[in-house]
């Protein structure tokens, strides 16, 4: 398994595995938010709309590290995301799940409220939503989810 990461100008460059923010970093709030801007994003090796998605959270300012696997089942089990919310990619930031094509905007709110929940969820690949073609510029209506720590899930945001 390799790490790439997306830098916001598009090119690609090897990330160090294991590199650890020193703990002062994160004791400022304002660092700590800064941090926080990085997502590892979990894809299988066959999906292109996961690419998609990428692209859009770094056009919104996010550094996307990508790790492809053949079975995501695994970290979707670590991070609490339940098989009926499951999508073709798993993002993980700081200790939260996103699954599927959230919007970035969704991804910088939970960051910012912090819940005490596993994450987010976009269930299915609705047309429209990031890194989703809407045909004809038909694009679906969607809601992102909560998911809660009871296994629960609760709209976090109504689009379109």
């Amino acid at each position: 398994m390799s790490d790439l990461v997306l830098s916001l100008s598009g090119r690609f460059v090897l990330a160090l595995p294991g590199l650890a923010l020193a703990s002062s970093v994160l004791a400022s709030p304002v660092l700590a938010a800064q941090a926080i801007q990085a997502i590892t994003v979990y894809k299988t090796p066959w999906c292109g709309c996961c690419a998609a998605w990428v692209q859009h959270m770094t056009a919104a300012g996010w550094t996307a590290t990508v790790r492809e696997l053949e079975d995501l089942a695994p970290i979707r089990r670590r991070y609490g995301v339940p098989d009926t919310l499951a999508s073709c990619h798993t993002g993980v930031v700081g200790p939260y799940a996103i699954e599927g094509h959230v919007p970035a905007q969704d991804v910088a709110r939970l960051v910012r409220e912090r819940p005490d929940a596993f994450g987010l969820s976009v269930p299915g690949m609705p047309a429209g939503s990031p890194g989703m073609p809407a045909p004809a510029g038909r694009a679906q209506a969607f809601q992102t989810l909560l998911i809660l720590k009871s296994g629960a899930t609760r709209v976090f945001t109504s689009h379109g």
